[in-house]
């Protein structure tokens, strides 16, 4: 790990711990920041995930951090202004566009180096939601989450590539351990998920929020596909919180029902256990129907050696090599998914076994958690430098 200061403070800002890649990113740095024996503060609305910051040494400073009202972000500016000169905060790291405003303004306030993640490939359809976007690049550093996300931000904002540092997403190699995950675990999650003992069918796991662009309603369009070809060897797992979109989720029910498809689609809800919910399957998907800026759930199955199918654009072209850890796919197009999971099937409980393991090879190598901690830890050094560089020149 690079040397930081003895007494760094790091503040990073997110909107909520509730659950995702981002708010897993920020917990995996503050544990970095604490073990390297630097403090490390998170300014949220809170959520599920909070309770992991605390064990593992970070602080919560808790307030309205996922507001996008303007009164709220400049009162939520002025909490920052406070906390920064209270904790004697070495850099500020934003890590969503609202907070970042009011981590902006804070930052610029005290004088405190600020770095931004971008996390996801926003779109900005009008000058003003360009302008919006635009907050993540004004700091001294960008950090993208992918090479897809590094184009996209010096393609969209005119900004020298030299400002902007890839650091792909990293999974917890200790967690993510097929070794580690005991078989009761993993009966446990079939249990209840209501899969049968001996299951025969090809047991493919969606992980993901229900939300339409992440493509469920495209996966239960390529089962019904499936079923009209007189093919009934998948099972599909939906695993997911509605988090609120109750009306999605009831579409996906009656679409299911309507297709007859209750034995062969179960919408499992939010899953804990993520490494035993992907021992517990053969093969993952990830069929989001636009570009994901990296895209976890095609990373982590890998590592649990399972081989991935997912859609053929953004970040997935770097994380999957078809045919050698899994297959891309066409977006949105449900043919060409139902043929996918039919190749899948026809590959045989041997060659996905082939496939998993180079798939685990090629993840762990490029996509851990200690990896992307060495380099964001190289990040905040580097700007730390350039600033004392700065004020001495």
């Amino acid at each position: 790990m690079p040397d930081l200061p003895a007494d760094f403070t790091l503040l990073q800002v997110t909107p909520e711990l509730e659950t995702g890649g981002a708010e897993q990113t920020t917990i995996d740095v503050a544990h970095a920041v604490v073990a390297q024996g630097g403090k490390a503060l998170v300014a949220t609305r809170g959520g599920r995930m909070a309770s992991r910051l605390e064990a593992d040494g970070g602080r919560l400073a808790q307030m309205p951090a996922q507001s996008k009202n303007p009164l709220v972000m400049l009162g939520n500016a002025a909490r920052l202004i406070d906390l920064i000169r209270r904790e004697k905060v070495s850099l500020v790291h934003a890590r969503s566009r609202a907070p970042a405003f009011s981590a902006l303004w804070a930052a610029h306030a005290t004088g405190t180096p600020f770095v931004a993640t971008y996390h996801g490939v926003y779109n900005a359809r009008s000058n003003l939601k360009r302008w919006y976007n635009a907050v993540m690049t004004k700091g001294d550093l960008v950090i993208a989450n992918s090479e897809y996300t590094r184009d996209h931000v010096i393609r969209e904002h005119d900004i020298a590539p030299d400002k902007v540092v890839a650091i792909p997403r990293g999974v917890d190699l200790s967690r993510f351990e097929p070794g580690v995950v005991g078989a009761d675990r993993v009966e446990a999650l079939r249990k209840a998920w209501g899969v049968a003992d001996g299951e025969r069918r090809l047991k493919v796991l969606l992980a993901g929020r229900l939300t339409r662009w992440k493509g469920q309603g495209l996966m239960v369009e390529a089962m019904k596909i499936l079923k009209a070809r007189g093919e009934d060897r998948v099972l599909l797992l939906l695993a997911g919180d509605d988090q609120g979109r109750k009306g999605y989720r009831a579409e996906l029910t009656a679409a299911i029902a309507e297709a007859g498809l209750e034995d062969a689609i179960k919408l499992v809800g939010h899953c804990d256990d993520m490494p035993a919910a992907y021992l517990a399957a053969d093969v993952a998907v990830a069929p989001s129907l636009e570009p994901e800026a990296f895209g976890r759930t095609a990373v982590e199955p890998q590592i649990m050696a399972r081989p991935v199918i997912a859609a053929d654009h953004g970040a997935a072209r770097e994380t999957v090599l078809p045919g050698e850890t899994g297959w891309l796919v066409k977006p949105g197009d449900a043919e060409a998914w139902a043929d996918a999971l039919s190749r899948a099937g026809d590959t045989g409980a041997a060659g996905r076994q082939t496939m998993g393991l180079a798939a685990r090879t090629r993840a762990r190598r490029l996509y851990s958690v200690d990896a992307m901690c060495e380099a964001t830890l190289k990040v905040y050094a580097r700007v730390l430098r350039a600033r004392v560089a700065e004020r001495s020149s």
